[in-house]
């Protein structure tokens, strides 16, 4: 039978927009589960609209290996033997400068759908979300920089072997708490500029999944934002006052959440930031949560590798846990 994108069989977690044929997601992990009774599964996408290199996903089945293919027409799953089991696909790296905001997209996730003997049935998750607001640090950009089978750095068709969106503090933060992971990691934006792929500044992208799509809230507990290493070319007073207008604005989306403004790794804006934080809190009588990530890791490279990410979820983990749990 054709399970349906839209079924209950089928759980999203992340920037997805649902639409009458189709789920669509252009933001590195954003993952879907699909439930499934039987011995095997073919996943399929819409990727006529893709450009190559295709994004790169991790398959995962029930609590096995997580193992990396590209996305295609199909992916088939096979089980080792019949009964209710759970596909988890997340989307794992994406090459930044292809189209990821205005149609057509040629970097995104389309999952249409499943065929399998029989739906089956999703075991309850009931972690609270935790949302990360970044840029390419937070996409996962370059945590395996030498991987280039394309040639050198310059190529970005190299990227969908260099990033994983898995591999980020950020996942591995929400892991460490044992939450669920809603990632906003787009490369080159910032509190001051757009990014690549056509993705406009955090305060004109955060409301949507891509243009003309508004995203669905979060529910998220925790917002954290980590954005500056981008604006360092502006100055103080455009990056704080764009930052304010964005506290605003995510407030306003997520009345209920901690928002949490973590500096930026590369130490861009650090006293600024803090100064802005405390005047905000003070000014709209909230609490705005300030964590100073000065000396974390080295400012270079700029892109942390996995250890470096490794590095900032241990030191992230026991700051949220003791504000927040």
């Amino acid at each position: 039978m054709v399970i349906s994108h839209l079924s209950p069989a089928v759980r999203y977690t992340g920037r997805w927009a649902h639409k009458e044929d189709v789920s669509v997601t252009t933001a590195p992990g954003a993952m879907l589960e699909v439930a499934f009774y039987g011995s095997s599964c073919e996943l399929m996408f819409a990727v006529k609209m893709n450009a190559e290199p295709f994004p790169h996903v991790y398959i995962q089945v029930d609590d096995g290996a997580m193992v990396e293919t590209r996305v295609d027409h199909y992916v088939r799953v096979e089980a080792q033997e019949a009964g209710n089991h759970v596909i988890r696909v997340i989307y794992k790296s994406a090459m930044e400068d292809q189209q990821r905001w205005y149609e057509p997209l040629t970097g995104k996730i389309s999952f249409i759908g499943a065929e399998a003997e029989a739906e089956g049935v999703l075991p309850e998750d009931t972690r609270k979300i935790i949302e990360f607001v970044g840029d390419s640090i937070t996409e996962g950009v370059w945590v395996d920089e030498p991987k280039m089978p394309y040639g050198n750095r310059s190529n970005h068709r190299n990227m969908v072997f260099q990033n994983d969106a898995t591999a980020t503090y950020a996942y591995l933060t929400a892991e460490g708490l044992g939450m669920r992971p809603y990632i906003m990691g787009y490369g080159g934006e910032g509190i001051t500029k757009g990014g690549g792929g056509g993705v406009p500044k955090v305060y004109e992208a955060y409301p949507y999944c891509f243009a003309g799509q508004p995203r669905e809230a979060s529910g998220a507990e925790i917002i954290v934002i980590n954005h500056g290493a981008n604006d360092m070319y502006k100055s103080a007073e455009e990056y704080v006052e764009g930052y304010e207008v964005f506290l605003d604005l995510v407030r306003e989306i997520n009345p209920n959440a901690k928002l949490v403004a973590m500096s930026a790794f590369y130490g861009v804006y650090v006293e600024e930031l803090r100064g802005m934080v405390e005047a905000y809190n003070e000014s709209r009588k909230t609490e705005v949560f300030f964590i100073d990530t000065s000396g974390w890791i080295p400012k270079s490279p700029m892109h942390p590798t996995r250890e470096g990410h490794k590095t900032v979820a241990e030191k992230l983990v026991p700051i949220l846990k003791e504000k927040f749990f």
